[in-house]
């Protein structure tokens, strides 16, 4: 996900997506502590993306 689509979610869609994310990670986690994952790199970019979220969310506050 790129930046500028994220700043132009509204604050419900940036919950929603977020949310999703976190849910997508945990079960990617999951699947990966049992067997490993062909794709790796999925959980890192989902880390990113949630991190991304996140700072536009701070942004938006301040």
């Amino acid at each position: 996900m790129k930046t500028a689509e994220i700043r132009n979610m509204t604050a419900v869609e940036l919950d929603k997506s977020a949310r999703d994310l976190r849910e997508e990670l945990g079960k990617l986690s999951f699947q990966h502590h049992i067997r490993p994952l062909e794709d790796t790199s999925r959980l890192k970019k989902i880390r990113k993306d949630i991190a991304r979220i996140e700072t536009i969310q701070r942004e938006a506050v301040n």
